[in-house]
């Protein structure tokens, strides 16, 4: 077999594994979508079959059930506050470890992304007692901003090894010029973070928006303070569970972090590549 053979069937048998891979990942959501047009009765019968007629009535429902639109408007402000402050912050902090090394700029870099060797699971009621305390549970701005702490860590380590790209030499340039050290970072450097600025926001965005446990914690006690997630969990009880609307709400919940992510992923692979070439 020759070597060009080889390369040939290597490619199929990757695609075929992706495919493969990919097929059992989106089954589900297909599942969701497919089962959110059948009433009840249809689900229970038969939960692979497609609906005998595309029924919209659930949709309706939900969407006046659930305030679609007051709870749209609690995702956004809790997500672009998450968003902002996350990008800001994480970004400053990686141009100051990277153009600033000292002493002690290592052990600052381990101690901000070593939280994300943490499993929320083990400080969750530890950090639900803090923000009562400093009153930022059970509003939407205070989640946004719990979302920080959360997710600055992996943000600054994606824009740490991003930033060792850039030359140095347009600080320098900057500097003589006269501009300050924040006036060098936002019209010089920011500007070519671009890339993976976009893909830190896509990966925040679906992780904020989709988010559950932290939601259900600090905003869970107010119905004008819950997220999509929250709500659709409602159509699930302990007892009776009405999936076709459960499925419905779930539905309603993800598609716009989706479309998010299919209208920005070109950026994400630009990202990807950029950081893999330069670096």
């Amino acid at each position: 077999m020759t070597l060009q053979r080889k390369r040939l069937l290597s490619k199929i048998i990757m695609i075929i594994c992706l495919t493969v891979v990919a097929c059992i990942y989106i089954y589900p959501v297909y599942l969701m979508f497919m089962n959110s047009f059948k009433p009840f009765g249809e689900i229970i019968a038969d939960v692979l079959a497609f609906p005998k007629k595309l029924d919209v009535s659930n949709y309706t429902y939900v969407f006046q059930k659930m305030k679609y639109a007051l709870l749209f408007r609690n995702n956004l402000i809790i997500t672009v506050i998450g968003i902002v402050g996350i990008v800001i912050f994480s970004s400053m902090a990686a141009y100051i470890l990277d153009r600033r090394k000292g002493k002690y700029s290592s052990i600052a870099y381990t101690i901000i992304i070593t939280p994300m060797l943490i499993p929320f699971q083990t400080i969750m009621i530890t950090l639900l007692k803090a923000m009562n305390v400093i009153h930022l549970s059970g509003s939407k701005v205070g989640l946004g901003i719990q979302y920080w702490g959360f997710g600055i860590p992996m943000a600054t380590f994606i824009f740490y090894n991003f930033m060792k790209t850039i030359p140095k030499e347009l600080d320098e340039s900057a500097i003589i010029d006269g501009a300050s050290t924040i006036r060098t970072f936002v019209s010089i450097i920011f500007p070519l973070l671009k890339s993976v600025t976009v893909t830190v926001i896509v990966l925040d965005v679906m992780w904020i928006w989709n988010d559950f446990l932290l939601p259900l914690l600090m905003v869970n006690s107010n119905n004008n303070t819950k997220t999509l997630v929250l709500a659709a969990y409602t159509f699930v009880g302990q007892m009776n569970t009405k999936w076709n609307y459960a499925l419905t709400a779930m539905v309603l919940a993800v598609v716009p972090s989706i479309i998010v992510f299919i209208l920005l992923q070109k950026y994400i692979v630009e990202g990807v590549v950029a950081g893999a070439v330069k670096g």
